[in-house]
């Protein structure tokens, strides 16, 4: 049986790890856009040029920390001993060139100059791009990871998204509800915090798994809508969340009035 002290122990260690490392990976990259000139060409090159190492080397150490972490909660699930033995991630978790996306806050910025917007709101247009962008590659590397590890562990079939700490978005409070299959990639979304962690045992516990979570999201979409149907198995969230393939990111999760791109819509700039 699994020890819930145990596995408390390794998520808050865990946690505590991948929040440290996000921030400083931010705060680096940030601080690196901030302190350019002109934003030009060659500006564009040298942030790329010094930022690009610090953010592909922090990948493969959250890659590195949820293989341990999720080794760890697994060997405690299903009985044996833990063995992470790492993960290597592709530098182009998006299937881009990171130089490439690593470029498109100066686009950002280039093309809001364009438009006749000031320097000052340009150049915040570009950071804000820049940060949703470092936030959802590290993301990438821990769901990337995470399947890695729980498939080559072959005793975990299934597993579930787990909020992160503080304020959770109802896109990913609402995915909480649901089981996924280790072969697939966890739905994410630019700026998600969440994390996944493998539900014990083999056998399928249903696609709903937090009935009581689902319920209060019943309340908030009646709230929001005025309409709910708790009778039935097709609940209002799949007329609200859906999970949608980004042509770089993956599984995404999305309100299905919102437009998407596919593997064919994503810009090369």
């Amino acid at each position: 049986m699994p020890d819930p002290a145990l596995q408390a122990a390794l998520t808050e260690r865990y946690d505590a790890l991948t929040t440290s490392l996000r921030d400083r990976v931010i705060s680096f990259v940030l601080a690196a856009f901030d302190s350019l000139g002109s934003y030009r060409d060659a500006d564009a090159a040298a942030f790329i040029e010094r930022v690009l190492p610090v953010v592909l080397g922090a990948q493969q150490q959250m890659g590195a920390v949820t293989d341990a972490y999720l080794s760890a909660m697994i060997a405690d699930m299903l009985g044996g001993a833990a063995a992470p033995v790492g993960v290597q991630l592709d530098e182009a978790l998006r299937g881009t060139p990171p130089e490439e996306v690593y470029r498109r806050p100066f686009v950002t910025t280039w093309t809001a100059l364009s438009q006749g917007k000031s320097f000052a709101e340009s150049r915040s247009e570009g950071r804000t791009r820049l940060l949703s962008i470092t936030e959802t590659d590290l993301q990438l590397a821990r769901t990337h990871a995470a399947r890695e590890t729980m498939t080559r562990s072959g005793r975990a079939r299934f597993f579930r998204r787990r909020l992160g700490g503080g304020k959770n978005c109802g896109l990913c409070v609402i995915a909480s509800t649901q089981r996924y299959r280790v072969e697939n990639l966890m739905p994410i979304h630019p700026g998600c915090h969440c994390r996944p962690e493998p539900i014990p045992g083999d056998r399928d516990p249903g696609q709903i798994i937090d009935e009581r979570l689902l319920e209060e999201a019943h309340a908030a979409i009646a709230a929001g809508t005025g309409a709910s149907d708790r009778g039935g198995r097709a609940p209002d969230y799949r007329d609200v969340i859906v999970t949608r393939e980004h042509g770089e990111y993956g599984p995404l999760l999305a309100v299905r009035r919102h437009e998407h791109t596919g593997p064919r819509d994503v810009p090369g700039s």
